[in-house]
């Protein structure tokens, strides 16, 4: 009888195991997460579109695509960056809550820390720091003596006697309230009177055709207030006689529309009669049909 031994029974490994879609190796998180990190930084610290997860799984399909390996899509490097990002924030509030004592062995902490970490929102929050401009001292120069520069004078033509009498017609009544007041003086007693001697100059200074225009003057101020006032009592007039108008016409409507009134009723009533005399007449018609 042959002794048989229990020989236990190993499955042979197959090489062909199927390769997790989601499966990202250190070497290709690293290089996504530098081709993410250049697009981001181009776009200010924004989101990327659709062109540009492209770009970035073509970075990665680059380096990493090669043999049995499959290529990434733009959507499994948008969730990969993703779920980093959601790492990232539990390492961050780890190391903040142990107020600095501990650090992060992860890899990609650094990397992720200058992009979207505080460091990163305090720089792009920061406007850029202008360069002071240099400073010349300049000494003021004296300033030149300016010349008095005069300008020449203009030699006025001789005036005709028809120009200095107009203006001697226009400043009459001037010259008589200044005349009138230097003249009007005390006297030697106290009381106050008028100079004869420089009334009298003054009256032979006059011309009598300046006179007459001054009373010239007075006339048509005079003529113009009458017309003013002529004016005044026409326009007066002639409102009066537009509003006794104007009553007589809404006199006039409402007496029409008062005719109108009255015969829209007598119609109605003469109507009113006619139909009522022609059902009695039908009525009458009827019983006298049926007595028969």
């Amino acid at each position: 009888m042959n002794d048989t031994t229990d020989v236990p029974m190993t499955v042979p490994r197959t090489s062909n195991l199927p390769f997790r879609e989601d499966c990202w190796s250190e070497d290709a998180t690293h290089t996504l997460v530098e081709a993410w990190g250049e697009r981001y930084l181009e776009l200010n610290r924004g989101n990327l579109r659709q062109k540009h997860w492209q770009e970035v799984a073509d970075a990665v399909n680059a380096r990493h695509a090669s043999g049995k390996k499959p290529r990434r899509t733009d959507v499994q490097c948008k969730n990969r960056i993703d779920t980093l990002k959601k790492k990232y924030k539990l390492e961050k509030a780890r190391i903040t809550s142990s107020n600095g004592n501990a650090t992060s062995k992860w890899p990609f902490f650094p990397r992720l820390d200058s992009l979207i970490g505080s460091a990163a929102s305090a720089k792009k929050a920061s406007p850029p720091v202008a360069l002071p401009l240099p400073y010349h001292k300049t000494t003021p120069q004296p300033l030149p003596h300016a010349l008095v520069v005069r300008p020449p004078k203009e030699k006025r033509p001789p005036a005709s006697p028809a120009a200095e009498d107009s203006y001697f017609r226009r400043n009459y009544s001037n010259f008589s309230k200044i005349n009138y007041n230097h003249n009007f003086n005390y006297n030697y007693n106290g009381s106050v009177g008028y100079d004869v001697d420089s009334g009298s100059s003054r009256s032979s200074s006059e011309s009598p055709r300046s006179a007459e225009k001054v009373d010239d003057e007075g006339d048509g101020f005079r003529q113009l207030a009458q017309a003013i006032v002529r004016f005044g009592e026409i326009y007066e007039r002639v409102e009066e006689a537009k509003q006794a108008q104007m009553i007589e016409l809404e006199k006039q409507r409402m007496e029409f529309a008062k005719m109108l009134e009255c015969e829209r009723m007598q119609l109605f009533m003469d109507s009113q009669l006619q139909i009522e005399k022609i059902k009695r007449a039908r009525r009458t018609t009827t019983a006298t049909d049926n007595y028969l």
